[in-house]
């Protein structure tokens, strides 16, 4: 059946009611809480909001983070930088989440921007990833994670691809065997030229071809929405393609890479189509704020009630 196309005027006509309707909706319904915000039952989806994005409402202490996450309605978070935390903080975490019901998205493992690491046949770097995996597990264990993030490094400009290729693969395949006993899986990220260039890894389609060769349920891809859409585009269909290999997104608009609703990237259809594919993992929210303090905090709670409303 042939599409009716929008004429410009109903064009600016919808784009209007989005936004009116943006300005006018509640962050939620029923109840308001301590914060004056109005309390609401969960996503359709796991969105994963971080330590600090709602600090202007919740506090410093990432207990009280947790809460208020889960008091609007959140059921997942995500912290790139949990490995990093004290031990006695991940056991807390994990405890706080596991009360209230809500998953841990991943982790960072390892994301070296400047080393040629994976690429490379190094004894020393191969003892190194086996360091950090090990630490990965306990990290795991402690806060009951079930994915962790790696970013496989630079190329090498003086070696064949192919050899590249071949190299990250029997890396991670090393990887990914210390992995398995405990179950913990890696999610390997494309990342965008433009904002990290001389990186090896950028598309989904590499990392699907990459994550086959390795073979592994301890090797999977983290699909980042906001790098993806600079890269490549086609952002559905990639996702449907590379699906199998898939253990995790992150989401940003593009330009910008701040919440929904600010570029270009039409997240509603995409978290529609997620949640029709059965989709039940994180989505972790990996960008900034449009607006500061509390008035940007509560616009980007609108923006993903009114994203989720499908």
């Amino acid at each position: 059946m042939k599409q009716k196309k929008l004429s410009r005027r109903q064009f600016i006509g919808t784009a209007s009611t989005v936004a009116a309707t943006l300005a006018i909706s509640p962050i939620g319904a029923a109840s308001k809480n301590s914060k004056g915000l109005q309390t609401k039952s969960g996503f359709k989806l796991k969105y994963a909001p971080y330590f600090g994005m709602f600090e202007a409402h919740a506090g410093k202490d990432p207990i009280d983070q947790i809460k208020f996450m889960a008091d609007q309605g959140f059921r997942a978070m995500f912290d790139n930088g949990l490995m990093r935390k004290d031990p006695s903080l991940q056991e807390a975490i994990a405890k706080e989440l596991d009360r209230l019901n809500m998953d841990l998205g991943p982790f960072v493992a390892y994301a070296d921007f400047k080393v040629k690491s994976f690429v490379t046949q190094d004894k020393e770097i191969r003892s190194m990833l086996a360091d950090t995996m090990n630490k990965a597990i306990e990290t795991a264990k402690r806060a009951s994670a079930k994915y962790t993030l790696v970013v496989p490094g630079r190329y090498d400009e003086s070696l064949e691809w192919g050899y590249q290729t071949a190299n990250v693969v029997d890396n991670l395949k090393f990887c990914a065997e210390m992995l398995e006993p405990s179950g913990l899986v890696i999610v390997i990220e494309p990342l965008n030229p433009w904002d990290h260039p001389g990186l090896f890894l950028t598309k989904i389609p590499q990392a699907y071809e990459i994550c086959k060769a390795v073979g592994s349920p301890s090797c999977k891809i983290v699909d980042d929405i906001y790098h993806q859409q600079i890269t490549e585009g086609n952002l559905i269909p990639n996702i449907d393609r590379a699906w199998d290999e898939i253990g995790s997104f992150h989401v940003g608009d593009s330009p910008g890479r701040n919440e929904p609703l600010t570029g270009e990237i039409n997240y509603k259809n995409i978290f529609k189509h997620l949640h029709g594919k059965g989709y039940n993992g994180t989505i972790c929210m990996e960008h900034g704020k449009s607006k500061e303090g509390i008035e940007g905090e509560k616009t980007l709670i609108e923006a993903y009630r009114f994203c989720d409303d499908f």
